[in-house]
């Protein structure tokens, strides 16, 4: 599959309508990232049930904005709508493959778990910060 160009206006729909989402928060002017740019697009071909996405940070920077990417390349990583991965930098074929294996063997069930413990851990403490 190639990578498709997420916007605003298409980003929700992308996260809800798919299992495993990577994108590449990218910019044109930035070196590494042009560098990165054919290691992500020779993986994305490798994986047809991921959708590999490219957000680029000039043309959206409310998308950028909302998520404090402040270096780029950022790769994110969502599963099941959860942000399982982000990392600022670029990566080797090895590494995203790597990190590719573990997102797919992950328990989403723990991770959900996790999820909810956090959030009732930050609503309990919310009170006592008012």
């Amino acid at each position: 599959m190639a990578t498709i160009e997420l916007t605003e206006s298409n980003f929700e729909k992308t996260i809800t309508d798919n299992d495993i989402v990577i994108i590449d928060f990218w910019a044109p002017w930035c070196a590494p990232c042009r560098n990165f740019a054919p290691i992500y697009e020779s993986t994305s071909e490798k994986y047809s049930d991921i959708v590999f996405a490219k957000v680029n940070t000039e043309e959206e920077k409310g998308l950028a904005g909302n998520f404090q990417i402040r270096s780029i390349p950022t790769l994110m990583i969502f599963r099941e709508q959860i942000v399982i991965f982000s990392q600022p930098g670029s990566m080797p074929a090895a590494g995203l493959e790597e990190i590719i294996g573990k997102v797919k063997d992950l328990d989403m069930d723990i991770v959900r778990q996790e999820v909810a413990k956090q959030a009732a851990e930050q609503a309990k403490a919310a009170p006592a910060a008012a």
